[in-house]
């Protein structure tokens, strides 16, 4: 009895995991073509798991010149869920090519060109989680087409131009964004009220 309980148990094990487990789907021609040019200038494609086919996108580690035109191939990955750029020489006309990336979650501007109008094509990555624009020149104005990301939970804001009422609406836009300035300024400590030392007997 023991045993045939154990057999029926591992049996429906066996079910379970063939109905659970499913292979992933193969890129398309226009992927490939797509992940064969980012490799080609120098940028990094993975996928973000073994399981995840999602992917990872990267080319701030490319030795080459990394502009607008190179960012083209992204339009062919709707699987693109992270995309980093810092410090290459992408424009608010690079950010076109991911306007319609829908299950981005991270982007990685900082140390780009990208101003207020580049964030106007990111008005529709709705999954975006987190955001970094250190060391643009954004400023309030360009925060307001982040209002409608409701997912966007870090927002990196140091050395730009955003002032604390720009920080202030975006937070009050976005409920549980936590908003990164850099370190701020350490406020000098109080001088403490001088002991008065007991008198001494005499």
């Amino acid at each position: 009895m023991i045993r045939a309980v154990g057999l029926c148990l591992m049996m429906s094990g066996v079910f379970v995991s063939i109905g659970f487990s499913q292979e992933k789907p193969a890129p398309t021609d226009a992927e490939k073509a797509a992940m064969a040019e980012i490799r080609k200038v120098g940028g990094q494609v993975m996928e973000l798991a073994q399981n995840d086919a999602r992917l990872d996108v990267a080319y701030h580690l490319a030795d080459g010149k990394i502009e607008d035109a190179q960012l083209a191939s992204l339009k062919n990955l709707p699987k693109l869920a992270q995309l980093n750029v810092r410090g290459k020489d992408i424009t608010d006309a690079g950010l076109v090519h991911i306007k319609d990336s829908k299950g981005l979650v991270r982007l990685h501007l900082e140390r780009t060109k990208v101003t207020d109008a580049g964030l106007e094509h990111l008005k529709g990555l709705e999954n975006l989680e987190y955001l970094n624009l250190y060391g643009t020149a954004v400023t309030d104005a360009g925060l307001k087409n982040l209002e409608g990301l409701k997912k966007l939970k870090r927002l990196y804001l140091w050395e730009t131009k955003v002032t604390d009422a720009g920080v202030t609406a975006i937070k009050a836009a976005v409920p549980g964004l936590q908003v990164i300035r850099g370190v701020e300024p350490a406020k000098p400590a109080e001088a403490k009220p001088e002991e008065k030392k007991p008198e001494e007997k005499k």
